[in-house]
């Protein structure tokens, strides 16, 4: 376990030690029981978290919000929209102002080409951690609920087999940051990847260097593929959700006309039949239901996305409690 954390930004997990990410887990677990208990831990006792959000967020929100309250802390929600950010406000005056005021910034900015970049931006001007709630390439509080959740299902991971498919979704053009994040986690942890996509859903070129390298680095392995029923046959983790063919649409309409090619792209219950008898069925949320996936696989014995969401909950305590304290 690692406790020099205190002070650390979290914008990618590939930036924290194999045994750092270990330590958030073991501390979320921690966490969890303790709650499952009612024994109070309250570990950042008058410390304020300001939550910068450029995008809407449900489970983000409510998570870090409950989070902080239950650390004993406050949440500071801000909208980009209905303030002086929508107005001129700099990354650098973000970081330098809020870095003042509060204990740590946590950031939601998904629009591609910008989200990562303005992060990073603040992050280099605050005196305080700055937290990555989710840019245009990386989500890593999500990706640290889904390890923990795969490894409170499945135990040891290394050797597992997970579906990382895109599917069909017809509400909008999804960031890309969710697949993007997993698979460099689950290359990390050792487990065979299979990334399966159409042709236009390809992810950043250095994401997928990172990834083979993390396979060949833990033993696991990597491997592309553009067969929707193939990604599901025997494996332990599906999790297939959408996202935007953001690397070569133009806008919004041109990504909208790509995916209506592949409608057919949904997790049901015969797809979810070829899959090991055990294993489970993973989303973010929110998904686009019989569309994206169908009730009888999201509402289904194989479903584990309400523990995963729960999870969100513990793993951003965590960190909150091992950078802010």
């Amino acid at each position: 376990m690692q406790t020099g954390l205190r002070g650390r930004d979290l914008i990618s997990l590939q930036e924290w030690s194999l045994e750092e990410v270990e330590t958030i887990l073991e501390v979320a677990a921690e966490l969890k029981r303790d709650r499952a208990l009612g024994k109070p831990h309250p570990y950042l006792r008058d410390r304020v978290l300001a939550m910068l959000f450029f995008f809407s967020s449900t489970r983000t929100r409510a998570s870090f919000e409950a989070g902080m309250a239950q650390l004993g802390g406050h949440a500071q929600f801000i909208e980009s929209r209905t303030t002086q950010i929508a107005h001129g406000d700099t990354a650098k005056e973000i970081g330098e102002i809020l870095g003042r005021y509060n204990d740590g910034i946590a950031i939601r900015h998904v629009t591609w080409g910008e989200g990562n970049k303005y992060i990073r931006e603040v992050a280099s001007a605050s005196r305080v951690p700055v937290l990555n709630m989710q840019c245009d390439m990386f989500h890593p509080h999500q990706i640290l609920a889904d390890l923990m959740t795969m490894r409170e299902k499945k135990g040891d991971l290394r050797g597992l087999t997970i579906d990382v498919s895109w599917a069909y979704a017809s509400s909008y053009q999804k960031p890309i940051s969710v697949p993007q994040d997993l698979v460099l986690a689950a290359t990390r942890a050792g487990m065979n990847v299979r990334l399966v996509h159409p042709p236009e859903y390809r992810l950043m070129p250095e994401i997928l260097d990172q990834a083979a390298e993390n396979a060949r680095r833990s033993g696991g392995s990597l491997e592309s593929m553009d067969d929707f029923d193939a990604g599901f046959r025997g494996v332990d983790v599906v999790y297939a959700k959408s996202w935007g063919p953001l690397l070569v649409a133009k806008n919004d309409d041109e990504g909208a006309s790509i995916g209506r090619k592949y409608t057919d792209w949904i997790t049901d219950a015969r797809r979810m039949a070829t899959a090991a008898d055990d294993a489970i069925f993973m989303h973010p949320l929110p998904a686009d239901r019989n569309i994206e996936v169908a009730d009888e696989v999201i509402d289904g014995p194989n479903s584990v996305v309400y523990d995963e969401a729960e999870n969100r909950l513990h793993v951003q305590k965590a960190v909150m409690a091992l950078t802010m304290r």
